[in-house]
């Protein structure tokens, strides 16, 4: 973090209700020259083709011309480079790519949002802030609906989000918090810059590029007020019972006591997010029963087990303590998200098939590993060990696809694996469970 960026905080936290000024003097050499060294050089390049080394060789004098080029207000960011990535559903993610030097601004501005919006965002906004993770998300979820007096979830999904953001809307937002025209009017030109698509220029009139800068915070502020500030001063206060909302970015997840206030939360939202261009996937979007009473319940309807949700990569469900005697909320791998993953191994493995034996192994490793430091929480050890079971069987199918020279039988396969073993699944994430009686 730069140093002198700090001090917007401390001003916003001692004039909370105030807009803030004088922000655009943050975008100068210095600040510039901080954030070009923490960026990653092997990143893919913008419309221009210039890498952060070409950029470096005249570092100081391109500096110098940006920030010239902002007082005299003649900065105008690039149109940025539209590719699309795979989705777990098999759809296509749009990823935009900018210029370099318009991705050291747009990360020095984002770093100046952070700053300002930090102490107004509600405690259970989790997604791309300072010292807060998934796993916070995830825990908030199960002291929701474990501890607290949770029967019902309202699970919803945003259609095309970072698409569909409306600029005006964003802009007065923006506009409600601060009051330095300059920054506001460069946070525009960013987001009319447009996007080049095989060649072809197209015009931005609403949404965020995903891979920009600033993009995580504007999609926070977004959020902020259409969702979160809505849920707080109007929907607790008119829920009859208790209501709870844990947003990591676009995804959230909301607790009610009652189903009557679950249901006048989903009918609210839909018209909700429509006025400020939004849409829910409503194929994805539903209430539900949970909670410590939801399999009492619903056994005395002849309903069967209580629902599941997914929220962050892992699945909710109802279960209990060892004995039987406490109600816990637990979590497994989300079924879509290993099938994804194993789907990328196998196609990595049919590819690679004909490396050395000992290097398949230690990217196996390295592949588990990271996984296994995400999806390694309380509970979900059977599944993570599921999940590498079936990683040796792929590694074994793929190696023995090599040709009769280099295939191996199971006993070999195995004392091969003994000399260079495949990591062991462990618990790396606790999510402090408390003892809650039914």
């Amino acid at each position: 973090m730069i140093s002198d960026i700090l001090k917007i905080r401390e001003t916003v936290k001692e004039h909370p209700n105030e807009k803030i000024q004088n922000l655009a003097k943050y975008i100068n050499v210095g600040n510039l020259k901080l954030i070009h060294r923490m960026m990653d050089s092997k990143k893919a390049v913008g419309i221009d083709k210039v890498t952060k080394e070409e950029y470096e060789y005249n570092l100081t004098a391109n500096l110098e011309d940006v920030v010239s080029r902002m007082k005299r207000e003649a900065y105008k960011p690039k149109p940025v480079k539209k590719v699309l990535i795979p989705k777990t559903n098999g759809k296509m993610r749009p990823l935009g790519i900018s210029t370099y030097e318009d991705k050291i601004v747009s990360a020095l501005i984002g770093q100046i949002l952070n700053e300002i919006y930090e102490p107004k965002f509600i405690e259970t906004s989790y997604g791309f802030r300072y010292n807060r993770n998934c796993h916070q998300a995830i825990r908030e979820v199960i002291e929701d609906t474990q501890y607290r007096k949770t029967n019902y979830i309202v699970e919803a999904d945003i259609k095309g989000f970072f698409d569909n953001i409306n600029h005006d809307w964003l802009i007065k937002f923006l506009e409600h918090d601060i009051a330095d025209r300059k920054l506001i009017d460069i946070i525009k030109r960013f987001l009319k810059a447009g996007v080049m698509e095989e060649g072809k220029y197209y015009s931005t009139l609403v949404g965020t590029p995903q891979g920009s800068g600033m993009s995580p915070v504007l999609a926070n502020i977004y959020l902020h007020y259409v969702l979160d500030i809505w849920f707080e001063l109007r929907v607790k206060k008119q829920s009859k019972g208790e209501a709870y909302l844990v947003r990591y970015c676009d995804d959230f997840i909301c607790c009610f006591q009652y189903e009557s206030d679950a249901k006048e939360f989903y009918d609210e939202l839909q018209n909700r997010f429509k006025k400020f261009g939004l849409e829910l996937a409503m194929e994805k979007t539903k209430i539900l029963e949970f909670g410590r009473f939801a399999r009492h319940n619903r056994k005395v309807k002849g309903m069967g087990k209580p629902e599941t949700f997914d929220f962050l990569g892992f699945t909710f469900y109802c279960g209990e303590d060892g004995t039987k005697t406490f109600y816990r909320t637990k979590v497994k791998s989300s079924k879509a998200k290993v099938r994804k993953k194993l789907l990328e191994i196998k196609e990595w493995l049919k590819m690679c098939r004909h490396y050395k034996i000992t290097d398949l192994i230690k990217r196996i490793n390295q592949i588990l590993i990271g996984y296994y430091h995400y999806y390694g929480v309380t509970d979900n050890l059977k599944s993570i060990d599921s999940f590498r079971s079936r990683v040796v069987y792929l590694l074994y199918k793929w190696v023995n696809r090599r040709g009769q020279r280099n295939s191996y039988n199971n006993e070999e396969f195995f004392n091969l694996l003994k000399i260079y073993p495949i990591r062991v699944p462990k618990v790396y994430i606790s999510l402090f469970y408390r003892e809650t009686k039914i």
